[in-house]
């Protein structure tokens, strides 16, 4: 710890280099970091939390680093401190990122009360990094207030994000469609707030008829008006609703705080990461001590169908560490 000390000093007292470097140890893959990634966590524990994260999520070309940028900047001018998890696409093949949301939100970039990290989706679900959810912990010491996770938009990204944040904003875009699609269960389900983009211009009547059609839609599929998340247009380039966007999610955040369900929803939230803590570990001892190609093998060759060899493989690993306790017990005694 004595060697974290300083990197977490720096990082409470908000310098910028010092965020950068504690995400980046957060987010490696590496055992010596991985250590030290669970120390300093585990340190700043006690500064986290106090933060509202927004989940912000549409298909690609509806807006959403436009929208993050005027929503930022209105933060700014209420006295917030924000920071931006911007989650780009991986190739599946190259591992390689656009990395782009950091040019597309110049001017929210260049104010001292935002920090913008943009980090590479990897093969995680839907988009969203593996380590995320640790990072926006460290967002939070540094002194941010508001969290807001950006996903990529291309499916289970989903329902990944709303595991993580407090409130789940949908983006959706007139005359693309997205009044009938956006209209699936699953996301309907988990949206808090939906906002119809880019309602300005000639485009500005088709949004408002969006919403009007969405708030139909919605009532016959949440049977009770008080189920049925709230959907406002608004206009990115104009600023048309963005305050009033914000207020629609801090009193969303307010309820749950004010009900207890968000202290709930954050103990749910904490026991879902540990579970997929244990999925992460499981897969990379499997491949550090050579059993995870093995079986993996095994499943392309036809030998063995996926879930007989993942069960073969879970067990053998526990009859490996079984092994070991009786050993070291032996040694011992």
């Amino acid at each position: 710890m004595s060697d974290l000390q300083p990197l977490i000093d720096d990082l409470l007292a908000g310098r910028r280099a010092a965020i950068g470097r504690c995400i980046t140890l957060v987010e490696s893959q590496a055992d010596a970091h991985q250590e030290l990634a669970m120390e300093l966590l585990d340190a700043i524990a006690p500064h986290t939390g106090k933060a509202l994260r927004i989940g912000l999520t549409g298909v690609p070309g509806v807006g959403k680093s436009t929208f993050i940028e005027a929503f930022g900047l209105h933060l700014i001018e209420q006295g917030h401190r924000v920071a931006v998890l911007a989650v780009d696409p991986s190739s599946s093949r190259t591992g390689g990122s656009i990395l782009g949301d950091k040019t597309r939100m110049e001017r929210l970039s260049r104010r001292p009360e935002a920090f913008i990290r943009p980090t590479p989706a990897g093969r995680t679900l839907g988009g969203v990094a593996a380590h995320c959810r640790e990072a926006m912990l460290v967002l939070e010491a540094a002194g941010y207030d508001v969290v807001i996770v950006e996903t990529v938009g291309v499916g289970q990204s989903e329902w990944a994000v709303s595991q993580m944040t407090d409130v789940f904003v949908l983006l959706l875009l007139a005359g693309a469609g997205d009044e009938l699609q956006g209209i699936k269960r699953g996301i309907m389900e988990l949206a808090d707030v939906l906002l119809v983009n880019k309602a300005d211009g000639d485009n500005k009547k088709p949004a408002q008829r969006a919403v009007q059609t969405l708030r139909s839609a919605l009532k016959m599929l949440h049977g009770t008006a008080q189920d049925v998340p709230v959907v406002r247009p608004v206009s990115a380039l104009d600023g048309t609703g963005v305050a009033e966007a914000w207020n629609l999610v801090r009193d969303h955040y307010q309820g749950w705080v004010d009900s207890g369900e968000l202290a709930q929803r954050r103990a749910a939230q904490l026991e879902q990461a540990m579970w997929e803590s244990v999925d992460e570990q499981l897969r990379r001892h499997a491949i550090q001590v050579g059993r995870g190609a093995l079986y993996a093998q095994v499943v392309r060759s036809g030998e063995r169908q996926p879930r007989a060899a993942a069960t073969a493989l879970v067990r053998s690993l526990l009859a490996e560490d079984s092994a070991g306790l009786r050993a070291n017990s032996a040694a011992q005694a």
